[in-house]
């Protein structure tokens, strides 16, 4: 229920109405009270008369607002656990026709940087979000859990490896041939090495692949540096391409306030604070949900029918499709574009996609999808009941089903039917899940024991690099850390195959590393008749993470 609100005709404050928390007024009718002790009798009920409490004299109004309005406990405790506007003033003055919910809801989106536009751009997303502050904060809210936005993270790459702390400072490490680390040089790096050059920028996301990196800004702007994703690539790595070393603000994005970005094989796409997403190329694969022509480079939005309604909270692309992660009031649906081969892009076939179309098999079986992860050829789910689902080519075992099958509909991966998910990652052939008691599965090529088991999980495997089911990682649960994140590589390169790694990150902002390492990739120098790290490593940096 709504909390009456009304104003005063003096313009020296705000004021809320409410009812005294008195004594029982006495049953005699005869007794008449003294004015004074009758304002402090009023009783806690609708219909008599109402005091007034001045807004700006006391922020701590949960105890006025409890006793005066018939609101639910449970709304109460709840606003009061999630809400900073009845610990100290609002940073706004707060409009009185609205009810207290929507006005702490517009208060915590007040404070983001994402959420500083202009009143009527609010009130688009606002009407996109079904008309609620409360839901624009829900959308706000999914995406930076989903790509960590402001938050320390850590993305793996074909060679390379990115780390963002949460002062928004970038550090990098490994393979440098193109400047993919942006350091202003091509030379490998076997440590943490800041980038000094974004001194002063605020990087909230980052996204890397094959020898290129993007950051996105506080102030939804994107970098990149490494491989010129706006140029062409010749597949046998020999091509005329240009790179720059250095962070590069890319211009053809200017104007557009973009929130997260995500990188595959032979394409890029941003995802902007207003759910949209735009899509580029390099100039020789399918646009990817628009039309152009083949040399066309720049980003471009993907539009029509069925997107033209849909808010998207989150991209992930893989070698050469991309999946999006749709926000409705209601829940939330997958859709997905590109590549069809091997069943990756959900609809239960193996057709390519030049539009986006939503995966109906969601719906069609009332599973709530929460997270999506693209790896290269396969991709992941995590539902909001803890479930994970995987689909596409299945080489490897990297769909934990128990075979190298491809599956063209998600599929729930029955070995982790006793646990409730709150991560998933799927990288080139390998797939982390992280469970809400900490434990930690992994599946598809170890190869480089980037799954995180040891030597004598090969030999329990029949000698096998293959893992098809979801197997406890002992040597991650034995840290006693509480990891957040688990970076796969997720990209294929020709010049790392096979040389995979894996980058965690825990809840106490530690850094682990292993798996392949040759080119410096986990944060240090191997001994020179190694290439590979089967135990996790703590890598430490100069920030907090």
């Amino acid at each position: 229920m709504q909390c009456p609100m009304d104003a005063t005709a003096s313009k020296v404050s705000r004021v809320i109405q409410f009812h005294d928390i008195g004594s029982e007024v006495t049953s005699d009718s005869s007794s008449t009270p003294h004015p004074a002790e009758e304002r402090l009798q009023r009783r806690c009920l609708r219909n008599e008369a109402a005091g007034e409490f001045p807004l700006a004299a006391n922020p701590s109004i949960l105890l006025h607002v409890f006793s005066s309005c018939d609101l639910d406990p449970k709304d109460l405790a709840a606003l009061e656990a999630t809400c900073k506007f009845f610990r100290k003033p609002a940073s706004f003055s707060p409009d009185l026709s609205l009810p207290l919910p929507e006005i702490a809801a517009y208060d915590m989106c007040q404070k983001r940087a994402m959420f500083k536009m202009k009143q009527e751009e609010k009130e688009l997303l606002k009407q996109r979000c079904g008309g609620s502050w409360k839901n624009v904060l829900r959308y706000i809210l999914v995406g930076e859990k989903n790509y960590r936005r402001e938050k320390s993270q850590v993305v793996a790459g074909p060679g390379h490896s990115i780390v963002v702390t949460t002062n928004g400072e970038v550090y990098s490490f490994g393979s440098n041939c193109s400047g993919q680390l942006g350091h202003g040089d091509t030379e490998d790096k076997f440590k943490p090495c800041l980038i000094r050059s974004l001194q002063g920028i605020r990087i909230t996301q980052v996204a890397v692949g094959s020898r290129r990196t993007m950051l996105v800004s506080n102030t939804g702007s994107v970098y990149m540096f490494g491989h010129d994703i706006f140029g062409g690539l010749d597949i046998s790595g020999t091509a005329d391409v240009n790179y720059t070393s250095t962070p590069k603000l890319v211009e053809s994005l200017k104007g557009i306030f973009v929130v997260q970005a995500s990188i595959g094989g032979y394409f890029s796409a941003v995802l902007s604070r207003e759910g949209r997403v735009y899509t580029f190329s390099w100039g020789r694969a399918e646009r990817l949900g628009h039309s152009s022509d083949l040399i066309d480079v720049e980003p471009r939005i993907i539009s029509g029918q069925p997107l033209d309604d849909v808010l998207v909270v989150q991209i992930a692309a893989g070698n050469c499709y991309l999946l999006m992660l749709a926000y409705h009031p209601t829940g939330m649906s997958v859709y997905s574009v590109g590549c069809g081969l091997g069943g990756k892009l959900g609809h239960g076939n193996k057709n390519n996609e030049g539009i986006p179309q939503m995966i109906g098999h969601f719906q069609a079986f009332n599973i709530c999808p929460m997270s999506i992860s693209a790896g290269a050829w396969h991709a992941a789910v995590l539902s909001c009941d803890g479930r994970v689902f995987t689909w596409g080519w299945g080489n490897n075992g990297c769909l934990g089903h128990g075979g190298e099958e491809f599956f063209t509909l998600p599929t729930a991966v029955e070995g982790l039917s006793n646990v409730k998910a709150v991560h998933v990652s799927a990288g080139e052939y390998t797939t982390f899940v992280v469970a809400d008691n900490g434990d930690v599965y992994s599946f598809g090529l170890g190869e480089s024991f980037n799954l995180g088991f040891q030597e004598s999980a090969a030999v329990e495997y029949e000698e096998s690099l293959s893992f098809l089911t979801p197997k406890f990682v002992a040597s991650l649960v034995n840290l006693n850390e509480k990891f957040v994140q688990i970076s796969p590589s997720n990209t294929w390169d020709w010049l790392n195959e096979g040389m995979s790694h894996t980058i965690a990150l825990t809840e106490s902002g530690k850094l682990y590393t292993f798996g392949g390492g040759i080119k410096g990739q986990l944060g240090f120098k191997l001994a020179e008749d190694e290439d590979t790290m089967a135990t996790p490593v703590c890598v430490s940096i100069d920030d907090p993470l």
